[in-house]
């Protein structure tokens, strides 16, 4: 709205008005793939997601099953968005067919623009593969530490 308008006001209007609806989008998708994650407390919740992204112990025993059910939630969003690097390349080809377009015919702030919109695109495109292959290499570290916690322990070990 700012690139193609140059109104402040416009852009404010217009991040008040879709950022609510994305994280609308976002907490429903989460509540539907981690339902567990209501019998906590944001503390624990925070704890959770953030051992389990990072690789790390969980450390509380009570704490464990939560690990594995988000670990769980994380393979299943993987899996749900097995799609996504396709999509992402057909949207990478439309972002550059518009750069393109509004290099010739649009303003040179409209085309630096588009031509930004590429590039995040591209980022996107680039990071996504990895950074979700980090992220479960990572929950399954935490997933083992988890289930090693939540073990019987064994006379004589």
């Amino acid at each position: 709205m700012l690139a193609e308008s140059g109104s402040w006001v416009g852009a404010a209007l217009v991040a008040m008005i879709l950022s609510p609806f994305y994280g609308i989008r976002v907490a429903r998708r989460i509540s539907r793939a981690w339902p567990g994650a209501r019998d906590l407390d944001s503390a624990d919740r925070m704890a959770v997601v953030r051992a389990t992204r990072r690789g790390e112990d969980i450390g509380h025993a009570r704490l464990a099953h939560a690990v594995l059910d988000y670990g769980s939630a994380l393979r299943a969003a993987r899996e749900r968005d097995r799609l996504f690097p396709w999509m992402l390349l057909i949207c990478v080809g439309l972002s550059v067919a518009l750069a393109l377009s509004d290099t010739f015919t649009g303003s040179t702030r409209e085309a630096m623009v588009s031509w930004l919109v590429v590039a995040f695109f591209l980022v996107e495109l680039t990071w996504w593969p990895s950074g979700q292959s980090h992220v479960m290499s990572n929950a399954e570290r935490a997933e083992t530490s988890a289930r090693e916690v939540l073990r019987p322990n064994t006379p004589g070990e």
